[in-house]
């Protein structure tokens, strides 16, 4: 977002990756950008490692907006349908295939998005190999060991996160306890059985696991286990021949 033309001419990227957030509520404390907010800031510190090691990766700005379908109650809480977010990618793909660039990672930091069928289209299509990670799916070990509930929605370690990156914008003074109703039919909630959550009927003030034993230290040591884990994959796939499955 930042490189000028004259250096990626100078120095052109063969991977680009697109952070991919959601604006949301993020239970009373935290910004309605915090996954804007890390998936920009993972993706350009694990680019800036990725760089230092020899790869040649390019950040694009940071789509804002994902699926909060079942939120629209909550004030400001912005929704990309799926039909949308497949326009986007489509577009995206396709303008870096005619630059030559075939490499793409989306970088999501939201739980409601969901990419498998749009890249599995959009890679037919365009035929530029797109990986996605969910940052938060990776070094489950790590995330296990620093944080005992981590919580899945503005709990434990998303506020820990924050508190490393930008810590003006977190109140926890005002954070809930992230508790959840209780289902009334709870055959829904066995495995292989899937409905999304009413989210406000369910989470009463939006976050999804307790949030208040969340500290700093917690949230840059995760940061740099997930920024060094990205990097790795972006270093892998710049250097990558085609022909190395799965880059066919």
């Amino acid at each position: 977002m930042e490189a000028n033309y004259r250096q990626l001419l100078d120095r052109r990227p063969n991977v680009a990756v697109l952070p991919w957030g959601a604006t949301e509520a993020h239970n009373y404390h935290l910004p309605h950008g915090t996954d804007v907010i890390e998936a920009a800031t993972l993706a350009e510190a694990a680019a800036d490692a990725a760089v230092e090691r020899g790869a040649r990766p390019v950040v694009l700005p940071v789509i804002p907006f994902g699926n909060n379908a079942q939120q629209q109650d909550q004030v400001a809480t912005i929704h990309f349908s799926t039909a949308t977010s497949l326009a986007l990618l489509r577009d995206v793909a396709t303008s870096l295939a005619r630059q030559g660039i075939d490499r793409l990672v989306i970088l999501n930091s939201h739980g409601g998005n969901d990419f498998k069928p749009l890249v599995r289209d959009v890679a037919l299509e365009t035929g530029v190999f797109i990986v996605v990670i969910d940052f938060w799916r990776m070094r489950p070990d790590v995330l296990a060991r620093i944080f005992a509930e981590p919580g899945d929605h503005a709990g434990a370690m998303e506020t820990a996160l924050l508190l490393h990156i930008c810590p003006d914008l977190v109140v926890v003074p005002q954070a809930g306890p992230g508790s959840a109703n209780a289902w009334k039919l709870g055959r829904l909630k066995q495995a292989g059985v899937w409905t999304p959550r009413p989210w406000s009927h369910v989470h009463p003030d939006t976050g999804s696991g307790d949030p208040r034993s969340a500290t700093a230290e917690q949230g840059r040591e995760y940061f740099a286990t997930i920024v060094a884990a990205v990097a790795d994959v972006l270093v892998e796939l710049s250097a990558a021949e085609k022909g190395a499955v799965p880059y066919v």
